[in-house]
């Protein structure tokens, strides 16, 4: 997946905030680290204490997303991606929700303090529902990309952004409210809610070539089928029953929090099939999820 490179992505409302601390050295490595930090990226759980180092906290300064006017813009630098990201994913979420109000996107430069912990590349990209506000640090893609040799490209970078938006769509349809916390497990509340999210994403991916600049050019290119693969692939690693392989760890669904890879994955394909109505995870019986 790439911008089409004429696209005009200006008018993020993105911002730029940190000035802490980058992702420390030292602590475990290999595949064990792969998942840990696999499993940050796509649950915003911070897990730093297993790597070694800590973050330093603080709000920092905030800045708009420089030079970030073209697809080429967003082709080239992942803050650029992040911010016109944005700007698909509010257009099209207000195609499908009435009322919709987009939330903040914040681009974090090293760490910095929210409602909901501290955001870093340590804890990886997550939704802060009191905010309504998205926190990213692209950092971490590079980091993943780099050091770790694991699939972080365009798409399932969009896919990232794209599942976190639609906690944010849960937030303010009041689907959060509804169905609040009751434990772990593969039919529990919080399970449906990232399952639901992953559906999203795949409607947003089955959509976005739709979606246009205001000279009605489209903001992205159809994806090629290696990169929905991808895209698919990253839905599968960040399955509760891999990562507790990958670390490993004993496969217990009783304390699953997201689902297993299969379901990641076909909902994910579910909603980039069949769209946003097909992305119903709650009125579902347990065990067919």
């Amino acid at each position: 997946m790439t911008f089409n490179d004429n696209a005009s992505v200006g008018g993020s409302t993105a911002r730029r905030r940190g000035g802490g601390a980058a992702l420390a050295g030292g602590g475990i490595a290999g595949i064990g680290a792969i998942a840990v930090l696999l499993f940050q990226l796509f649950t915003g759980t911070d897990l730093s204490g297993l790597l070694g180092g800590g973050a330093t906290t603080g709000n920092g300064d905030e800045s708009t997303i420089e030079q970030c006017q073209t697809g080429a813009d967003a082709n080239e630098r992942d803050d650029c991606r992040l911010a016109a990201g944005q700007v698909v994913l509010d257009q099209f979420w207000d195609s499908q929700v009435q009322g919709y109000t987009p939330p903040q996107l914040i681009v974090v430069d090293g760490a910095t303090g929210t409602q909901c912990g501290t955001a870093s590349n340590q804890t990886g990209p997550f939704y802060c529902p009191p905010e309504q506000t998205v926190y990213v640090d692209p950092t971490f893609f590079a980091l993943l990309r780099q050091q770790f040799d694991a699939t972080a490209g365009p798409l399932a970078q969009l896919y990232v952004l794209a599942h976190e938006y639609g906690h944010h769509v849960q937030n303010i349809a009041g689907i959060i409210q509804d169905h609040p916390d009751n434990g772990t497990g593969p039919d529990s509340n919080g399970v449906r809610r990232e399952l639901q999210a992953d559906c999203f994403a795949g409607a947003f991916v089955g959509d976005m070539t739709n979606q246009v600049d205001e000279n009605g050019v489209p903001f992205l290119e159809a994806p090629t089928p290696q990169q929905i693969a991808d895209a698919i692939n990253a839905a599968q690693t960040v399955g509760d029953d891999h990562i507790q392989q990958e670390s490993g760890g004993v496969v217990n669904p009783d304390s699953w929090t997201h689902g297993s890879s299969a379901q990641r994955q076909r909902w994910f394909e579910k909603g980039m099939q069949s769209g946003v109505s097909a992305c119903e995870t709650f009125g579902i019986p347990g065990g067919s999820l």
